[in-house]
């Protein structure tokens, strides 16, 4: 008797498992291979494991050499339950049937329902009848029936495949997706799933149907074989097809290429090498085309000059140890615009930046080692005088340093920054009223420290004193700077001091005073902060003439934001000189309903020496910026948010004597249950000096509408008010459940200068655990 119910049990157990098998294979369930690895399912028992057999009845049929549990048969064993009507197990033929709404969930949730099995205890044949499958990612598979041979080769027949929940009213009805297919045959040493007659239906309704369809079964992560196509257009490309291959040749290393047939200009040739190391990866993309009708382009671009185009083109990123690490990101192609003009992946910005770096980090010191190439994506030639791409720098190299010593000095923090730069550049961008780059190699070296320390007084005052000192080495190229000045007529009459080294010097003392005041109601609670700084220091050398190239300092933004900085200068060539003072009160509150307010209002004062935002700069960085007078323009800001998806965010700068607005940004944002919408308005007043004669206003917005619980429609625009320019519309509508996404969209960009009007049109399409593919248009006209 013991012996009998052990057999029983063992071979319960085998019937359970290939159950779990069938359905884990078929639909793509996570399970662990242990005693079974081919077969993808857990199989092996615990040795303390105690199994649980309920049932009406139980027999035991000697002459026939058979056991049988009848009625209500619940089995549960080391994680593995099944329900069935009735059991039997044939000692002679070694087989385990099962009938009756036959229920298995195994170690991982995933439930199989079957009208009956019936499995030899080797796992090598079996049958299923009436399968059907919920795995715990949601997927669902179902058959007429299955059958099991030869060990490692499951047959479905007329299979059905789906990752769509049924629904819950009505569990008859078509998902929105699914794959029927005559047989579905899965192969367990090959690792593949092969649909035979396969039709793939949308909505219930069939819009394709292929013979054979294959794909690597939910034990594979890579697999050789055809990835999604793609669809692309373009009006001097034509329309595209895009057909991707994947090798999987190593789990360390794989291939991908593919072929881009274009109607008008052939075809493009892709390939994507990948490759992983323990301690990081790299790859090695190479594309290219012989266009078969340049004159597509417009006469005179660089697209429209050549025929055969391409680039090879890496990324590496590698951990050197914990703190160190190095990578790559090279682009070389034939000519200036072939992957944007292409969309080739990961390449196609309107400026590219192939960097080499070094980076190190450990708490808070900090190393970054940088040689970089900007690169301008355009299709003017560098012969015009409007081409951007010939003034892109080379950076040989950029490098930065940090350290903050572990132990405080006299009580406070210690800093040392060194920040280093060599600039290359063939030809010299220079504008009627500025000079933004020179044609030479010049190069730059500083180090700074920094001391502060931070005090609280018995009356809440909070003071911070601060100590700075700073270094500079420069080196450039006489000759080209006097050329570049000469030719800006803007800055002529200013005096220069134009030499091939310069070095100069910076001492500050500064002290920052701050007293924050609570005050608190039953419903709200408010910060004031009166806030005062002061930094004393003699005036910057060479800062009263021209001479000292300026290639990192050249935007300037005085705003709130910047108001309270020990320099205001964006980069490292300008250097703040005198006695400045920057005094505001910044404003936080909290209310009982949940919303929050902050704000910020301010002025900046140049007490004593010379004004470096007045003094003479190669591109004019200090030129309307707000400082270029002792007495700055007022700067705010002001934000609100309500906690639930609200929020309004308003900056200013005004006129220190009439309070005219010179630069304001506004923008509200809401989102909710039902969507979402932002608008932001942005203003800036003409800097002529700076290289922007007009004003520039700009409102732009967007919106998204959740029209129906999957449903939901977009649109954003961008309206320049000095022009009266639409410059950028767009307007889509989405699908997305938990099983299929579908959108589209339509944009119209219109350029401000040429009236230009460039539309596209793309579509998204992403089946789940199947895979996805669109389309996207780079521009038609």
């Amino acid at each position: 008797m013991e012996r009998d119910l052990r057999s029983l049990r063992t071979h319960l157990l085998a019937g359970t498992a290939v159950i779990a098998v069938i359905a884990g294979l078929a639909a793509g369930a996570t399970t662990t291979a242990t005693a079974q690895s081919q077969l993808g399912v857990d199989t092996s028992i615990s040795d303390n494991a105690a199994m649980l057999l309920e049932a009406d009845t139980l027999v035991y049929d000697h002459d026939n050499d058979t056991i049988s549990a009848i009625g209500n048969v619940r089995i549960d064993y080391d994680g593995i339950r099944m329900v069935a009507e009735r059991v039997i197990y044939d000692q002679k033929t070694s087989r385990m049937k099962a009938y009756g709404n036959v229920e298995i969930i195994d170690r991982q949730g995933t439930k199989t329902y079957a009208d009956a099995i019936d499995v030899t205890d080797d796992f090598g044949d079996g049958f299923v009848n009436s399968l059907r499958v919920e795995t715990t990612d949601k997927t669902y598979f179902g058959a007429d029936s299955a059958e099991r041979r030869d060990g490692n080769l499951t047959i479905f027949n007329r299979g059905v495949y789906t990752a769509c929940e049924p629904c819950e009213d009505n569990p008859d009805k078509a998902p929105i997706w699914r794959i029927k297919a005559r047989k579905v045959i899965w192969n367990g040493e090959e690792k593949t799933i092969r649909f035979e007659a396969a039709t793939f239906e949308l909505f219930g309704l069939p819009i394709a149907t292929v013979p054979v369809l294959q794909i690597p079964d939910h034990t594979v992560k890579r697999k050789t074989g055809f990835l999604f196509p793609g669809l692309t257009y373009k009006s001097e490309l034509g329309a595209g097809l895009k057909v991707p291959f994947y090798l999987a040749l190593s789990p360390t290393y794989d291939l991908t290429v593919t072929a881009t047939g274009y109607n008008l200009q052939g075809f493009l040739a892709e390939a994507e090498w990948r490759q992983r190391f323990d301690n990081g990866q790299y790859n090695l993309r190479i594309a290219g085309i012989n266009q078969q009708r340049p004159h597509r382009f417009t006469p005179g671009t660089v697209d429209g000059s050549v025929k055969q185009r391409g680039l090879i083109a890496s990324r590496g990123a590698f951990k050197i140890n914990p703190r160190w690490s190095f990578g790559w990101d090279v682009l070389i192609q034939s000519d200036k615009n072939f992957a944007r003009t292409y969309q080739i992946e990961g390449y196609n910005k309107a400026v590219q930046r192939s960097e080499i770096y070094l980076t190190g980090l450990n708490n808070r010191n900090f190393f970054d080692l940088r040689f970089q190439k900007f690169q301008v994506q355009e299709s003017i030639p560098d012969t015009s005088a409007f081409a951007r791409d010939p003034q892109a720098p080379w950076v040989l190299p950029t490098f930065d340093y940090t350290y903050i010593p572990d132990m405080p000095l006299a009580g406070g923090e210690l800093r040392f920054d060194i920040n280093g730069r060599v600039i290359n550049r063939s030809v010299q961008h220079v504008t009627a009223s500025n000079v933004r780059g020179i044609a030479e190699t010049s190069g730059r070296v500083t180090a700074e420290a920094e001391w502060k320390r931070q005090f609280i007084t018995q009356g809440g005052i909070v003071v911070t004193p601060l100590l700075h000192a700073r270094g500079d080495a420069i080196f450039s190229d006489p000759a080209s700077v006097a050329t570049a000045i000469a030719a800006a007529p803007g800055l002529g009459g200013i005096a220069t001091d134009i030499r091939s080294e310069y070095y100069r010097a910076m001492v500050t003392a500064g002290l920052e005073a701050r007293w924050p005041i609570l005050f608190s109601t039953t419903s709200a609670t408010h910060i004031f902060e009166p806030m005062a700084q002061i930094f004393v220091r003699p005036d910057a050398q060479y800062q009263s003439t021209l001479g000292i190239p300026n290639e990192d300092a050249q935007s300037l933004v005085f705003d709130a934001a910047t108001l309270f900085e020990r320099d205001k200068f964006s980069g490292y060539d300008r250097m703040e000189g005198g006695t400045r003072a920057n005094v505001g009160i910044r404003y936080s509150g909290s209310f009982a309903n949940g919303w929050t307010a902050h704000g910020l209002f301010g002025q900046s004062y140049h007490i004593a020496g010379s004004n470096p935002y007045a003094s003479p700069d190669l591109v004019n960085a200090g030129a309307f910026s707000g400082l270029q007078t002792n007495v700055s323009d007022f700067v705010g800001l002001f934000g609100i948010d309500n906690g639930a998806g609200l929020s309004v965010a308003a900056s200013a700068r005004f006129d220190k004597d009439s309070f005219e607005v010179r630069r304001a940004s506004v923008a509200v944002s809401n989102s909710g249950v039902f969507g979402s919408a932002n608008v932001a308005y942005s203003y800036i007043q003409a800097q002529p000096l700076y290289g922007f004669p007009v004003d520039r206003h700009e409102v732009s917005g967007g919106a998204s509408l959740q029209v129906h619980e999957n449903w939901a429609v977009f649109g954003s625009a961008t309206y320049d008010i000095v022009s009266a320019t639409l410059v950028k519309k767009s307007i889509g509508f989405s699908y997305d459940d938990e099983c299929f996404t579908y959108r589209m969209s339509a944009s119209e960009n219109e350029s401000t200068v040429t009236g230009k009007k460039t539309r596209s049109v793309g579509f998204h399409i992403a089946f789940r655990t199947i895979g996805d593919f669109g389309s996207a248009t780079p521009g038609f006209e």
